[in-house]
Formats: structure tokens, C-alpha cells, sequence
């Protein structure tokens, strides 16, 4: 054979890789209002930058009819390209193929880009559009599954992963993304479930629908297994490429830095009334934050649960940063179940890659109530607890307002290791709020008073000036600086550039044990 020949044969083996399941079923994909895997890679490289790998590998099932139905890639596109300039490694399930499913060889593949990538020290993207296991293969398939699972554990906190769910995901396919630090879903035409909507059924007699059970808004807002709930397959991957421009390739590596003409010591003086006077009036923090970071770009991460924190992305002076923030427009940014979950898993991925943590603190405490304790607020507040703890990355808190009880000090306090701690004038630090410290303490005394109310209100008072405000704890030193809220942008950056070089260390040990 000719050297013409072989070249024919090439270019004839790459067509056919590329129509994957064939025309008809490529169709059927985009009648459903989905892209296949190559047109997904094709969006979410840098144009002309893919490079694939294992193009033609193929299955080695012979059994049930499979041996005549080989098709190059095997249902999976799997390479590496760029993103903004930076190398990045992906896997594609291809739906038009098998439906997606896995294989012994389609597992290899997936295998092999995630050492690589670790290999590499880059990110790694999954895009995952698939059936389960292939049934054909049995316990191989199975055994395929748990190799990637592995993978995906020995690379946690060493690369960034991030999974996009892009059609069905469901059984044991599940646990790859779930074991990944993002994951974004498409509205409408994807869905997680460990069991369907038939199988529900027949075994407890509920009747619910698959996006009802494990659709991109469910998961984004009830169940938090999603970050994000995009409204198109287009927007699922301009989140990613957002998301990753905040973080570093690996955890050996600085968070990328970003040019701005935003000025470092920019003044902002409408954040001097957006903290309102009466501590029980609401504002929203996340108009607070985009004040202070870089050109108002701040990327939210899970914006849809637990809202009473905001947790995600911002720069300031081009360096990235992690955001953790109380929302008081929301259940008056009270501590909850929920909340210290989310807010836990993001301190410890900003932790893992080196990126500074900035904490915006107004909290009232942790939320009272039966279905609170007995869901176990106590482990799972301590999960927050903990992850601040942990964190040896820079660390800056800002007061704004309350800071109540035990939710003070898990909210990133000096207590637990936050190198610099700042206040507003009108932050009001103490056990508890002035109305409950004054009826538990001058009960007897109000109870005889002539005009309660107003005795009631003149102890508040008292209480706030002498006991609830940041000077108090200014004087003990943990609050380093009570400042101007029109200067928050320029000290976060003094205190972020001052910390650069920062050394912090944990007591050697295998690892932590992490209330889970």
C-alpha cells in the first residue's frame, strides 16, 4: 500500500470518528436541543487548539452482537486544548454512540487524559452525555467505573475538575462528578439520579419526573449536588470558562493574575449608607461586594442554594480570591444546615489552590428550630468551623454588622486563624443581640420597671455602646483595624499584598478527620 493509500485510509478513519453514532443520530441530538461531544469541545477550546488523543480505539466486546459494531473512539472524545491560553484536558461522552455508555476501553481513555492531566498538573474537564455502563460488558464496565473514581479522588486538590452535565447521568455514573469540585447543568436537557422516576415508583409508590428528581434546577437549589443551572448548553460552557479563569492550574501554582485599571485605593462612598443603621433593616451583600472588587466582576458560585451565604469569585488588584460573604436579604444571613455545607466545601477548594479567602461577616448566629438540631446543625456548622480552621491561605474578615455568638467565631474570627480582621463602625460584636441579652440579664429588673418598653430600650442602648461594638474587641486585638466602609477596597488589597509570602502550616498528620 502506497503511501497515498495510507494517508486515504487515514483520512478516511478520522471522517468516521467524526460522524460518531452516524448522521441520523447525530440529527436526533439536536432535535432533543443538544450539541454532540465534538461540537461541545469545539466551544469550549480556544478555536483550532484541540488536540485529541485515542481517536480510534475501539471496544473488545464480541459478545451479544457487539463484535460488528465498532466505531472508532468507542463513545468518548478525549484530548487536551486551551482556554484563555491555558492547557486544559478533556473527556466527551458521546451520546450518538451507544448512548454514551461505558466501557472497558471507553473507561481506559478517560483513564488515561486524567493522568495526564495530572501528569501535567492542568485541569481536567468532564462532559459528561451518557447511558451508564454498557450492559454488554458487565463487570468490566463496572470495573471501568471504578478505576475513573479513583482517579478523580488522587487528583482532588491537586488539579481543578470540573463537570458539566449535558444529558443523562444517572446509577453509578453519578459518582465521577459528584467527586469533582464544580458541576454545571443544563436545564431542561440533563439530569443526575442514582434511580429513575420508574423505579421510584415501583418501590415507594412516588410519582415524580426526571427533572423534577434530578433536573439542573432541582440540584442547583434542593439538593446542591449542581453549582450552576444554565439555561443552554452554550452558557454551561462559558461558565466554565469563566470559572477557571479564577483558579490556578494545580495546587502547586498562584491563581491567575488578571490586568486592571480598577485603582487599588479606589474610594467608594455610597458604601457608607449601604449598611443600614437599624440592625435589622436587610441590604444585599452582593451589591456590597461588586463595590469593592475589580470592575464589579464578581462570579457567584451556587447562587440558587442556601442564599443566606454568597460564596464565589473576585479580584482585587488582579489577584483572585475566594468570597465568603452572610447575606442579610436573605433569612437575615443566619447560619443554617445548608449554608455551612456550601460554605465549608468552597473554603476548602479556595484553600486546597491557593487563593485567598476574603470573609464579609454580618450574622446573627446559627438558625433555632427542632428540624435544625435534629438535621444536625451542630456537625454540620462545625464542617464550616473546621474549614476555616484549616485554612492556611491568606486570610481577610471584614465585619459589617452583626457578629453574634458562636456564629462569630466560625465566621473566619482571629480565633481561628485569620491574619487580618477588620470592622465597620457599625459592627456589633457579642454573645447575643441587645434585645436577648438585655431580657435574660435585667429580666427581674424590667419585669418591676414602671414603663418596661422604654427601660427596655434604654439598657439596648447601654448594651450596644458598651458591649456591641467593634471597639471592645479592637482593644483585645481581635479586630486589627475599625475602618471607613468607603476604604474596604484599598485596605483588602493592603492586607492581600502585606500577606503575599504568607507561611502557615498544619501539625503533621495523614490527614484531618472532617465532621462529614
Amino acid at each position: 500500500m502506497s503511501i497515498e493509500e495510507k494517508i486515504k485510509k487515514l483520512d478516511e478513519m478520522n471522517e468516521r470518528a467524526h460522524l460518531g453514532g452516524g448522521e441520523a443520530r447525530i440529527e436526533r441530538q439536536h432535535k432533543a436541543g443538544k450539541l454532540t461531544a465534538r461540537e461541545r469541545v469545539e466551544l469550549l477550546f480556544d478555536p483550532g487548539t484541540f488536540v485529541e488523543i485515542d481517536r480510534f480505539v475501539v471496544h473488545r466486546c464480541n459478545d451479544f452482537g457487539m463484535g460488528e459494531q465498532k466505531i472508532p473512539g468507542d463513545g468518548v472524545v478525549t484530548g487536551y486544548g486551551k482556554i484563555d491560553g491555558r492547557t486544559v484536558f478533556t473527556f466527551a461522552q458521546d451520546f450518538t454512540v451507544f448512548g454514551g455508555s461505558l466501557s472497558g476501553a471507553f473507561a481506559e481513555k478517560i483513564c488515561k487524559v486524567m493522568d495526564l492531566a495530572m501528569k501535567a498538573g492542568v485541569p481536567l474537564v468532564g462532559l459528561n452525555d451518557g447511558a451508564g455502563a454498557r450492559i454488554q460488558e458487565g463487570v468490566v464496565s463496572l470495573g471501568g467505573y471504578g478505576d475513573v473514581f479513583l482517579r478523580n479522588v488522587l487528583a482532588s486538590g491537586v488539579i481543578p475538575q470540573i463537570s458539566l452535565v449535558m444529558g443523562p447521568c444517572a446509577g453509578g455514573a453519578v459518582y465521577s462528578p459528584a467527586m469533582t469540585d464544580f458541576i454545571v447543568m443544563v436545564k431542561k436537557t440533563s439530569n443526575m439520579m442514582i434511580t429513575g422516576p420508574d423505579v421510584i415508583k415501583t418501590v415507594t409508590h412516588e410519582e415524580v419526573t426526571a427533572e423534577e428528581l434530578g433536573g439542573a434546577v432541582t440540584h442547583a437549589s434542593k439538593s446542591s449536588v449542581a453549582d450552576f443551572a444554565a439555561n443552554s448548553e452554550e452558557e454551561s460552557i462559558q461558565i466554565t470558562r469563566s470559572l477557571l479563569s479564577f483558579i490556578p492550574q494545580n495546587n502547586l501554582e498562584d491563581p491567575p493574575f488578571v490586568p486592571t485599571e480598577d485603582p487599588a485605593d479606589r474610594s467608594e462612598p455610597a458604601m457608607r449608607t449601604l449598611v443600614p443603621d437599624d440592625p435589622s433593616k436587610p441590604y444585599d451583600i452582593k451589591e456590597l461586594i461588586k463595590l469593592t472588587v475589580d470592575d464589579d466582576n464578581f462570579f457567584e458560585v451556587a447562587p440558587l442554594y442556601a442564599k443566606n451565604l454568597v460564596v464565589g469569585f473576585g479580584r482585587y488588584a488582579g489577584r483572585s480570591v475566594g468570597i465568603v460573604a452572610n447575606q442579610p436579604a436573605f433569612r437575615a444571613g443566619v447560619l443554617d444546615i445548608e449554608c455551612s455545607k456550601k460554605g465549608a466545601r468552597f473554603v476548602r477548594f479556595c484553600d486546597a489552590f491557593n487563593i485567598p479567602i476574603i470573609t464579609f461577616v454580618d450574622v446573627p448566629g446559627f438558625l433555632p428550630g427542632v428540624d435544625q438540631e435534629h438535621g444536625g446543625i451542630i456537625k454540620h456548622g462545625a464542617k464550616l468551623l473546621y474549614a476555616f480552621c484549616e485554612a492556611t491561605v491568606p486570610r481577610v474578615t471584614i465585619i459589617t454588622r452583626k457578629a453574634y455568638g458562636g456564629a462569630y467565631v466560625v465566621m473566619s474570627s482571629k480565633h481561628t486563624r485569620a491574619d487580618i480582621n477588620l470592622a465597620y463602625p457599625t459592627a456589633e460584636l457579642a454573645v447575643m443581640g441587645p434585645d436577648g441579652a438585655v431580657n435574660i440579664v435585667f429580666r427581674k429588673e424590667l419585669a418591676g420597671a414602671d414603663d418596661p418598653e422604654a427601660r427596655r430600650k434604654e439598657l439596648e442602648a447601654d448594651y450596644r455602646e458598651n458591649f456591641a461594638n467593634p471597639f471592645k474587641a479592637a482593644e483585645l486585638g481581635y479586630i486589627d483595624e475599625v475602618i471607613r466602609p468607603e476604604d474596604t477596597r484599598h485596605k483588602i488589597i493592603q492586607s492581600l499584598e502585606m500577606l503575599a509570602n504568607k507561611r502557615d502550616s498544619l501539625p503533621p498528620k495523614k490527614h484531618g478527620n472532617i465532621p462529614l
